[in-house]
């Protein structure tokens, strides 16, 4: 997948690749380097690599109804021409036809975060799949995976796999991350599975277009397939999750980007709480200081704003937290928190680790004099509510497609059956063991995923459950996914 994006430089155009081809635990310290030696990497390589999966995607071929346009059908199924209007009684030429997909399959990496499965990659590593296929570093053993969550802002996704005991990195806070420091990126690229590339922290806060924002940026080499795989520091930890890099011909030339842990533990709490990713709005719109100075000076307009560093309020969203806390056109942002905002991605990053509701102290200047206000934070639609999409795992249960002897023994042709309750929603709404679900919101249940549809979908956050008991009696059951 490809996306054209400006680069850094001006007036140069690079293609940046998005690679879709092809918890934290106490750890002993990695040996120190004497001052003046080599840094030693193999002791980071030694704790991250069991802990880095590979993933394989596959979409399945399916058949599509297009519409195709022939200018001269209407002309020549008329030897008229449509002098008597048999042509005008067409359709114009359109007409609809069915075509049938190619099966793709795709390959990228991920990170294990906990022992009990749970495993972080990119969104576009698995955007679209029909199935997914988990490989372990360690043992090289195969497991099918099922989406959490995803979210197409950050490239993130949640997966998660049935297994225990997994290898789980242990987690570092990217803010603490310094420019310079070396690091190593894990993964499986160019089909060359367990790959461990050095190099240092670039650059921090990197804005890369109009979707993730605040990214490490690193020399350690990134290539195809590396999507999704784990940036770690010297002791092992994981910084962030490897994500692109700018490129001229789709190989690595040098700078590859991740998602800091900052970013990426928020998303995995918000989709595994709420089901969706709560997205935080200041409700402004801006550009760095630097920037607008020097856009102003090509203009012939000198700008004095008492500040080379922060953020200039060129719009404060009507009804935003912005302008409900009083901030206005011709601001500059410097703070949030106490935190120091010098540009754009700074601002990005940290409004990323935030949800609506949330209160933060904003520092800013007014005609060179310095303010701080409390804001509270919206969402896009200027409220503070939290949007909730439940996950098939909040019911509390394993289901499998009724047997070919249950179908004739009760005289059904599809449904699942309930094979153990072991808590969550379904225990709370009464559903018992052996209870064959056939129906829920009106949806027929064939398969798991048809179940794990059904409830991302749900409106109300309310599943209506009909089915059959063993006996052949038949039964339903309200379900509520959220607590009131």
């Amino acid at each position: 997948m490809k996306k054209i994006v400006k680069s850094i430089f001006p007036a140069i155009y690079l293609v940046v690749i998005a690679f879709s081809t092809a918890s934290c635990n106490k750890t002993q310290a990695a040996p120190a380097a004497a001052p003046g030696q080599p840094v030693d990497l193999t002791y980071a390589a030694e704790k991250s690599l069991p802990s880095v999966v590979y993933i394989k995607s596959v979409i399945n071929s399916k058949t599509q109804t297009v519409e195709y346009s022939d200018p001269f059908e209407d002309f020549f199924s008329d030897p008229f021409g449509g002098f008597f209007g048999r042509g005008q009684g067409g359709n114009n030429g359109t007409r609809k036809r069915q075509v049938q997909t190619p099966k793709r399959a795709a390959a990228g990496s991920g990170v294990i975060i906990s022992a009990d499965g749970y495993i972080v990659t990119n969104n576009h590593v698995v955007d679209g799949a029909d199935e997914l296929t988990v490989t372990l570093n360690e043992n090289s053993k195969e497991y099918s995976a099922r989406i959490i969550g995803a979210d197409k802002t950050t490239d993130l996704a949640l997966i998660k796999i049935d297994a225990k005991d997994l290898p789980a990195i242990v987690i570092a806070n990217s803010d603490n991350v310094k420019i310079g420091e070396w690091v190593l990126a894990v993964g499986n690229p160019l089909g060359l599975n367990n790959t461990v590339t050095a190099g240092i922290v670039s650059a921090k806060a990197r804005q890369m277009g109009e979707g993730v924002a605040s990214m490490i940026q690193t020399d350690a080499a990134i290539n195809q397939g590396n999507s999704g795989g784990a940036l770690v520091n010297t002791r092992g930890e994981l910084i962030g999750i490897n994500a692109m890099i700018y490129s001229q011909t789709g190989s690595n030339i040098g700078y590859g980007f991740a998602i800091p842990t900052a970013i990426m533990n928020k998303v995995v709490e918000d989709i595994k709480k709420y089901g969706a990713v709560q997205r935080a709005m200041i409700g402004i719109k801006g550009s760095d200081v630097s920037l607008y100075v020097d856009a102003e000076k090509e203009k012939g307009n000198e700008i004095d704003l008492g500040t080379m560093e922060g953020i200039y309020v060129a719009e404060v969203v009507e009804d935003g937290a912005a302008a409900a806390a009083g901030l206005q056109k011709g601001d500059v942002i410097t703070a949030i928190d106490g935190q120091k905002v010098k540009k754009f991605g700074e601002l990005q990053g940290i409004m990323a680790q935030k949800r609506p509701g949330d209160k933060v102290k904003v520092s800013y200047l007014r005609n060179k004099k310095e303010n701080t206000v409390t804001m509270t934070l919206k969402n896009e639609q200027g409220n503070t509510k939290v949007v909730k999409n439940a996950d098939v795992d909040i019911l509390g249960i394993d289901v499998r497609p009724i047997t070919d002897s249950q179908k004739k023994q009760l005289e059904i042709s599809y449904g699942l059956e309930v094979l153990k309750v072991s808590g969550g929603k379904m225990k709370e709404a009464g559903v018992p063991k052996g209870f064959i679900i056939q129906v829920v919101n009106d949806q027929p249940m064939h398969s798991f995923d048809d179940l794990q549809q059904v409830v991302k979908d749900a409106k109300d956050q309310m599943l209506v459950i009909k089915g059959m008991f063993p006996t052949g009696k038949r039964g339903g059951f309200v379900v509520y996914l959220q607590n009131e």
